[in-house]
C-alpha cells in the first residue's frame, strides 16, 4: 500500500513494537497529525468477547470529559405536546410522524437520534434503515428516554456510544489534535474506564486485548492496556 510523505514521516515517529503509557501516546499522536485540518483522534480497542453471543455484546456511552470537538446534530422524536421542551434543550430537529416520513424518504442529516419510549412504536419501523448507520435510538446508550432535557445535555455535552463490531473491536473519538494534551487523557481514561465496567459476566480470559490510537490520517500508536 502506497503511503503518503506525511504518513511516512509521522510513522518514523511511533516505536512499532512498543507499548506506550496514555500519556506518551498522547502526546506522540498529536505529533502524527500532520495536516491541515483538525484531525480526530480515534481509538480502537479489541476485546476477548465473542460478539455472535448476546451475552458478550458490549455496549454503553459515557460522557467524555472535555467532549468530542465536533459539533453534534440532534434529532429528536417526541409527541407534540414535548416539542416546546426538546427545542429549549438544543435539539437541531424536532418531530413526530413526518420525521419519520422524512427519514424513509432518505434523509439523514442527523448525528444521533433520540426519541421517547411512547415513540419507538413507529420508531420501530426505522430499525432497518437507522440500525446499519448506528443511529437507532436506544435505551441502553440513554437515546430512548423520557427526560429529554438531561439527554440532550450530555450529547451536546460530548457523549459518545461506544459499540463492539462483529470483529470484536470498539472504534470511538477521542477529541482533536488541537485538544490539549491533558483533556485527550482525560477523556482517553473517562472511555477505557466505561469500556472495563461493561464488561460481560459470560467474557473469560483476558478482556482488553488491544488498544490502539491514531489521527485520522496518521499511523497507530499501540497503548499499554494495564495502565487502564
Amino acid at each position: 500500500m502506497f503511503r503518503g510523505k506525511k504518513y511516512q514521516d509521522s510513522a518514523k515517529l511511533v516505536d512499532r513494537l512498543k507499548l506506550y503509557d496514555p500519556e506518551e501516546a498522547v502526546t506522540l499522536v498529536k505529533q502524527t497529525a500532520k495536516t491541515k485540518f483538525d484531525e480526530t483522534i480515534e481509538i480502537s480497542v479489541r476485546l476477548g468477547v465473542d460478539p455472535r453471543h448476546a451475552d458478550q455484546q458490549v455496549r454503553g456511552a459515557v460522557v467524555l470529559p472535555n467532549g468530542t470537538g465536533k459539533t453534534v446534530r440532534v434529532l429528536v422524536i417526541c409527541k407534540a405536546d414535548r416539542v416546546a421542551e426538546a427545542t429549549e434543550a438544543g435539539a437541531d430537529y424536532v418531530g413526530a410522524e413526518d420525521m419519520i416520513a422524512k427519514i424513509q424518504g432518505g434523509w439523514f442529516d442527523f448525528d444521533v437520534c433520540v426519541a421517547t419510549p411512547d415513540m419507538m412504536g413507529l420508531v420501530g419501523r426505522l430499525g432497518r434503515v437507522l440500525g446499519p448507520k448506528g443511529l437507532m435510538p436506544n435505551p441502553k446508550s440513554g437515546t430512548v428516554t423520557t427526560d429529554l432535557t438531561r439527554a440532550l445535555k450530555e450529547i451536546k455535552a460530548g457523549k459518545v456510544e461506544y459499540r463492539v463490531d462483529k470483529t470484536a473491536i470498539i472504534h470511538c473519538p477521542l477529541g482533536k489534535a488541537s485538544f490539549t494534551d491533558t483533556a485527550l487523557v482525560e477523556n482517553l481514561r473517562a472511555l477505557m474506564e466505561a469500556i472495563i465496567k461493561a464488561k460481560p459476566a459470560a467474557a473469560k480470559g483476558t478482556y482488553i486485548k488491544s488498544a490502539v490510537i491514531s489521527s485520522t490520517m496518521g499511523p497507530g500508536i499501540k497503548l499499554n492496556s494495564l495502565k487502564f
